[in-house]
């Protein structure tokens, strides 16, 4: 009977230790409310979000919108917020044109002198690009009907308003990371090219 209650005794004793160290195991595994901070914290730079409330995001946010460049004439201001150039070949710059007078903008001057970029009224059609370093002029780029692969303003802009614009152009040279971009008969603005992802 000794035997049977050493055996039995064992038995308990083994069963007793493996479950200690399953439940030590698990606890270990789970970690204190100390060792989750760090993991949070991984995670968050890894989705790119913060526990701030996304504040990381706002502001990110107003520099994707920074003016790079800015043309005024009268009581139009043209501001370029963005130059990327893109693996295809392009160059596509954007940002906004704003309406300080009392007139609606229509344009007119913006289209361009050709007589392709004439069905292209109230657009930036007639925006070009100078890489003053290549010596070269870049001319927006247009469709096979000669439309342009602009921004058109319908109906034009009103007094006091902002619109968005973009237009794409040939991207020129890789080692060519500034160029000058004009339209009509506002001053050219200077802007740096950025690469595409």
């Amino acid at each position: 009977m000794n035997i049977r209650r050493t055996k039995k005794g064992r038995t308990v004793l083994t069963a007793v230790a493996i479950t200690t160290g399953l439940v030590l195991t698990v606890a270990g595994c789970g970690g204190s409310g100390d060792d989750d901070k760090p993991d949070k914290a991984t995670s968050s730079s890894a989705s790119g979000r913060s526990n701030d409330g996304g504040k990381d995001e706002e502001s990110k946010a107003p520099a994707e919108n920074q003016v790079l460049a800015e043309s005024k004439q009268g009581d139009i201001s043209l501001a370029i917020t963005s130059a990327v150039r893109d693996e295809g070949g392009f160059l596509t710059v954007s940002g906004t044109v704003t309406n300080n007078g009392s007139r609606l903008f229509v344009a007119a001057d913006w289209r361009g002198d050709e007589n392709e970029l004439r069905q292209n009224a109230s657009s930036v059609a007639g925006a070009s690009l100078v890489d003053q370093t290549g010596k070269k002029k870049y001319l927006i780029l247009r469709d096979t009907e000669g439309r342009c692969l602009c921004t058109r303003f319908v109906g034009g802009v009103k007094s006091g308003e902002t619109a968005e614009w973009y237009a794409q152009f040939p991207a020129p040279p890789e080692d060519t990371t500034k160029v000058s971009f004009q339209v009509g008969s506002m001053p050219p603005a200077s802007v740096e090219i950025s690469e595409g992802e």
